[in-house]
């Protein structure tokens, strides 16, 4: 997990009342899952109302999903917002080379003037950047200022004039000699911020950046470009009454006009239906009805921006209409295809297929057009395709109602994605799980998923409701709700294929904290949803790892940190190991399974890889040396606590396996080991009224998260005293967005504050702990797919977003649902 700046927000949003009680305008996310399948997959609403911004994929490009209604012959949007339509002035390098001069020594004079000498600078075409693979020029520098005069013929006919840029770290742009635009920070993808068009002349201009890198990577491109004027007529905007959201769905309700308009996002995503949780296929549900006494024509539209399929805009893409027996079928997909050829954090797939589909029975009609065209054939009526090849274009689909009246009328769309390929397993290419054969097509998903929605809606609504009760029984209103948040988010950080062997590869992405695929510290903190509702995924979790030593691609004696950087499990790709901290995991979760499933025949199938790394925690876990544990954005440390609670743990938990496997002897030998490291352990680490964070500094503090597992696995080590102690000391240092991670900063991780939590001996503390991480899920400022690391006071997010690790909020459920067996 690496670690980044702080982001920088200009202002927090003002506080949220909270009652227990989330009234229908109050905000209910920091980001409202949509579209949630996997990594690549994966659409959310980033604002409280869904008709107040484009929808994104979960690293925060646009992933445009537009939705209109026509009432009586008025429009309304109630879904993202209308693409804008941009001319080129000044072209930036995805759409054609261009030359610039810079300096990487600090100019003197006034180097942003047209007229200014650049004698001495250096040329070199655009994008600048550290990335060899991804600029023309390399800056490796600290600072970089950059030069761009151009020519233009006219300004008068310039609408609004638009600053097209691409930058990382801090910028500084001027035009002409005057700064147009300033900003601490970076961004991923181009943004369009507007400038003055009075600066520009014809003739001759200059645009003059100065570019600072104060962390992370390096890189800059830019343009100019004109706003058009929108040709589209008026479009009302829908009133949003609410949104709720589930496990499996996120349900909102409009009024536009004479008409209620429910809209329901599904993704099914049921861990006990593993066909269900495969099938790359979410339903978009519209049900409709008049809110007067009066019937009114009603048809709704929905645009899909092609760039659902690509990396970057900038990509052409094809895109065809077709049909199936019952399905109306739109198809996009890069012209490239560079299949599995990418990887890392920041990434979106350009391989594969998307696809929108309607049941012909209900009327649909489809078409293609630029994505900038597509609001405004809605509203003349349009019905034909305009483009069948370029970039960013809006896969169309009118759904007609009718006359519709008091009785709610339903209809639904799907989307699904065909990737063809999903990972790479040890130079293997995978299919996804439901086409391992081969022989299945998405054409058939599809047309199976037409065919059991009323089932597979009633089989969703019916384990949403489950999973709510369950979390409410463990952890009330407050915990339920952020259970229900973290439900859809965990799952889509993984693939699911099989192994050339037939395993199960549950393959998690380290989203937006580095890009590893099947990361073990990663697994460790997901687990919990996972052993609750789909042991069978904890083994597939673990397989490649168990593959990767006992093949001897990775031969030392503890277990690896990750299979490399998705989509490429090929082997590791971190930097170092971590050897007490992953071999302590795996071990801990194979009890984990042990006791869930009742026997311990999926150790016994790993059980001298186990022995191995057992014996390694048994010589070198108590006392830890310097080396990283999961939480390494903090940097290494020695004699680490937590992380020696981990080998003690992990050590109990071998021999309460080989009690399980009948080896009475074995485990009681590494029983006595586990047994008599405690007592050494309450020695060192205690510091009075709390135990340190390392052996060697009682003015310390942290938590110690690793205990949980004595309590859910009811190993019995520690002392009661032990928790009582750490709990009264944890609620004295709580702020308002939880408990730091440590003494060190003031920052936390709120899935290891549930498990904190969880082993808290009284309910009251319990929810006193878990309180600020729901305060934190209305509050934050950081609107992103739900954050697990940032600062406990502001609220704010370190790093890190749409990790699968929020299924570690589960452990009190994991842990209720083994006491009550």
């Amino acid at each position: 997990m690496n670690s980044s700046n702080r982001l920088k927000l200009l202002t927090l949003l003002a506080c949220i009342c909270i009652t227990g009680i989330v009234h229908a305008q109050d905000r209910k996310a920091p980001a409202y899952p949509l579209i949630t399948h996997n990594t690549y997959f994966s659409i959310w609403s980033n604002t409280d109302k869904l008709n107040s911004s484009t929808t994104t994929h979960w690293t925060g490009a646009d992933h445009s999903l537009l939705g209109l209604i026509n009432v009586d012959g008025k429009i309304y949007r109630f879904l993202g917002k209308e693409q804008v339509n941009y001319k080129t002035l000044l072209s930036a390098s995805d759409e054609a080379s261009y030359d610039v001069n810079y300096t990487e020594n600090k100019p003197s004079g006034d180097w942003t003037s047209l007229k200014y000498n650049t004698a001495g600078w250096k040329s070199g075409q655009a994008p600048i950047g550290d990335d060899e693979k991804n600029v023309k020029t390399l800056w490796k520098s600290d600072d970089i200022w950059v030069r761009r005069t151009f020519n233009l013929s006219t300004v008068a006919d310039i609408n609004e004039l638009f600053l097209k840029l691409n930058h990382d770290d801090n910028v500084e742009v001027f035009l002409n000699g005057s700064k147009v635009y300033e900003k601490n920070g970076w961004t991923s993808s181009f943004q369009y911020f507007p400038i003055s068009k009075k600066l520009l002349k014809a003739g001759g201009n200059v645009i003059a950046i100065h570019l600072a890198n104060s962390a992370g990577g390096r890189f800059l491109d830019f343009g100019l470009v004109d706003k058009l004027k929108n040709g589209t007529g008026p479009i009302l905007l829908a009133d949003q009454k609410s949104v709720d959201v589930n496990a499996t769905r996120t349900v909102y309700n409009f009024t536009a006009g004479e008409i209620d308009l429910q809209m329901t996002f599904t993704s099914p995503l049921l861990l006990n239906d593993m066909k269900l949780l495969s099938r790359p296929v979410s339903y978009i549900t519209y049900k409709v009805n008049a809110n007067d006494s009066k019937n009114h024509a009603v048809k709704v539209f929905l645009g899909a921006s092609s760039d659902i399929a690509v990396y970057q805009p900038m990509q052409a893409v094809t895109a065809q209409k077709y049909s199936t027996e019952k399905l109306s079928v739109l198809k996009a997909g890069t012209v490239e295809q560079p299949v599995l050829q990418k990887g890392g954090d920041d990434m979106r797939i350009d391989w594969g297929y998307f696809y929108v589909a309607a049941p012909k029975a209900t009327g649909a009609v489809q078409f293609i057009t630029k994505g900038s065209e597509a609001a405004n054939a809605f509203a003349k009526g349009a019905i034909l395709s305009t483009v069948s090849q370029g970039r960013s274009l809006s896969l169309n689909t009118v759904v007609p109602f009718g006359k519709v009246g008091k009785t709610a009328v339903e209809r639904f769309i799907e989307l699904g994605y065909d990737e063809r390929f999903s990972v790479q397993y040890f130079n293997t290419d995978l299919r996804p799980w439901w086409n391992n054969s081969g022989k299945a097509t998405i054409e058939g998903e599809l047309t199976d998923a037409n065919n059991e929605y009323q089932a597979v809606m009633q089989k969703c609504t019916a384990f949403d409701k489950q999973v709510y009760a369950d979390a409410l029984r463990s952890g009330g209103k407050e915990y339920a709700y952020i259970c229900v948040l973290a439900y859809r988010q965990s799952i889509a950080a993984h693939a699911l294929v099989k192994s050339p062997a037939g395993e199960t590869l549950w393959l998690s992405k380290e989203n937006n904290s580095g890009g590893f695929i099947n990361t073990v510290d990663v697994t460790y903190p997901s687990a919990p949803l996972y052993l609750i509702y789909s042991p069978e995924l904890v083994q597939g979790m673990l397989n490649g790892i168990f593959h990767f030593s006992e093949t001897g691609k990775y031969p030392h004696p503890w277990a690896a940190h990750d299979l490399g950087t998705y989509p490429k499990a090929n082997g590791q790709t971190y930097g170092e190991p971590m050897p007490i901290e992953e071999s302590g995991n795996v071990i801990t979760l194979c009890a984990a399974i042990a006791k869930v499933e009742g026997n311990a025949d999926y150790a016994k199938k790993h059980w001298k890889t186990l022995t191995t790394w057992v014996d390694y925690l048994a010589k070198e876990g108590l006392d830890p040396k310097t080396q990283l544990c999961t939480d390494d954005f903090a940097g290494h440390l020695a004699r680490n606590a937590n992380l020696s609670v981990k080998a003690i743990v992990a050590i109990a938990c071998y021999a309460q396996m080989a009690e399980t496997l009948g080896e009475a002897e074995t485990a009681k030998k590494y029983r006595t080991i586990a047994e008599s490291m405690v007592p050494e352990w309450i020695k060192m680490a205690d510091a009075g009224d709390h135990y340190a964070l390392t052996f060697d500094s009682k003015d310390t503090w942290s938590q110690k998260y690793n205990l949980v597992w004595d309590k859910v696995l009811g190993l019995h080590l520690f002392p009661q005293k032990v928790y009582d102690t750490e709990t009264k000391y944890y609620l004295t240092k709580g702020n308002k967005f939880g408990i730091p991670l440590d003494s060190r900063k003031t920052y936390t991780k709120n899935d290891w504050i549930t498990w904190t939590a969880t082993f808290a001996p009284q309910k009251d503390q319990f929810e006193a702990l878990i309180h600020p991480l729901y305060v934190h899920a209305l509050e934050t400022p950081s609107r992103v797919p739900l954050n697990d690391f940032y600062d406990s006071k502001t609220g704010i997010r370190e790093n890190f977003k749409a990790r699968s690790v929020v299924g570690g909020f589960y452990m009190k459920m994991l842990a209720d649902k083994l006491k009550a067996e």
